[in-house]
């Protein structure tokens, strides 16, 4: 299968998850890993998966990462499978009861990157998820690098 894995990264947390799913998707696969503004549109044509992440800012993926999914053409991920994954601060973590709210209702940016990836026409495979970080800056929790490795296992599992 042809994979991409795209992300945008801050501090480097996003860009770490998104390397360990390339790396657990690379067995019998074709993979690239592109950091999102790199991206060329030739380079998710043709492409079974599409995996797109990015850190949650202000409740919502990067700036970087909506202009990515925007750009997509209308139907340019028909019959793709698409995942959405986000790096984010868990709940508890978040001090102020407000905010606390906000994010509860309003979500994290893998929500909204699952959606954009739908209304192009990609078909979701795995619910999109969350990679915590222990602060604004990271580093990345203990663990969640082999979680999303398993996430990304998962998802080859429910593609065949």
């Amino acid at each position: 299968m042809k994979i991409v894995v795209i992300y945008d990264s801050f501090f480097g947390n996003t860009k770490q998850i998104a390397q360990t799913i390339g790396n657990a998707l690379n067995e019998n696969n074709e993979v690239e890993v592109l950091d999102v503004s790199m991206v060329l549109h030739n380079q998710i044509s043709d492409i079974d998966i599409l995996i797109v992440g990015s850190p949650t800012r202000g409740f919502r993926p990067s700036e970087n990462s909506i202009n990515f999914l925007k750009s997509i053409a209308k139907t340019g991920l028909k019959g793709v499978k698409v995942a959405a994954f986000d790096t984010r601060l868990s709940l508890p973590k978040i001090k102020s009861k407000s905010i606390r709210f906000i994010v509860k209702t309003g979500g994290y940016a893998a929500k909204h990157i699952a959606k954009a990836l739908q209304k192009k026409g990609g078909i979701s495979v795995l619910l999109p998820e969350g990679f915590l970080v222990a602060g604004e800056e990271g580093p990345l929790v203990e663990g969640e690098l082999e979680r999303a490795s398993n996430w990304a296992k998962s998802m080859i599992e429910k593609s065949l």
